[in-house]
């Protein structure tokens, strides 16, 4: 139930409604419900098991977390400390679907052929990867290159500009009041973390505004860092 106030006099009172179910889920809760109007911890379990892949391999053991899941997603949804109810109603099991603290929407586990063209896959792709704020007025860093990394990302776009000295390469969000930070530094954090979260290739994608001597310079540098030691694949696209 929420609220709100009218003409700074009284206030009236409104039913937040939910989404009703998908088709999908209702098949899926009428499945591992049995048909019933209620879904058990036995049930949740076995759907656990059958389609979200969180089998342990020990029954009892699976039926225990589901008894704990059952109760988180009663207590996130009706904020009571305390049910004499321990089962799960067709909108409870739809709540705990879509509720990413409950029902977390990637995998960590690789479950894919990894031996496929990479053409082949969705990639966890960054943009403008260097900022730490709005593409306006912001500084430009290494930092969130490492954070992005850290958590998975695959792909990282760098915007390579000369310097102000025009003998150097940094990346900046072209054109705008953000701050650069040098080329060098964010390889150096590129190659140190690439594969801190995955062993999969990372993309470098390189928005190109530089001279021809300058090219030359940063594809030395970056050939330099991942000829051998980092499997990265890179595009340049020179749109000076």
């Amino acid at each position: 139930m929420g609220s709100y106030r009218m003409c700074m006099c009284f206030t009236r009172k409104f039913r937040i409604t939910e989404a009703e179910p998908p088709i999908d889920v209702k098949e899926a809760f009428a499945k591992y419900a049995e048909g019933g109007t209620h879904m058990t911890a036995e049930q949740l379990q076995r759907f656990l098991v059958e389609v979200q892949g969180d089998g342990k391999g020990d029954g009892s053991a699976c039926v225990a977390d589901a008894e704990k899941l059952l109760e988180q997603v009663l207590k996130s949804r009706h904020h009571i400390a305390k049910f004499t109810r321990h089962t799960l109603t067709l909108d409870d099991f739809h709540h705990y679907l879509f509720n990413p603290d409950l029902n977390r929407p990637i995998n960590d586990k690789v479950h894919h052929d990894m031996k496929a063209p990479l053409s082949n896959y969705f990639i966890y792709t960054g943009h403008n990867s260097y900022l730490t704020g709005n593409q306006l007025s912001s500084d430009c860093s290494d930092r969130p290159i490492i954070k992005a990394l850290q958590r998975g990302v695959r792909a990282v776009e760098l915007d390579i500009w000369p310097n102000s000295t025009k003998d150097d390469v940094n990346v900046l969000h072209g054109r705008t009041l953000t701050t650069p930070v040098e080329l060098l530094k964010c390889l150096r954090s590129i190659k140190e973390n690439a594969f801190s979260a995955s062993p999969y290739p990372v993309i470098i994608t390189l928005e190109d505004h530089l001279t021809p001597d300058l090219q030359a310079k940063a594809a030395k540098v970056t050939s330099m860092f991942f000829c051998l030691h980092v499997l990265t694949y890179i595009v340049s696209r020179n749109i000076l």
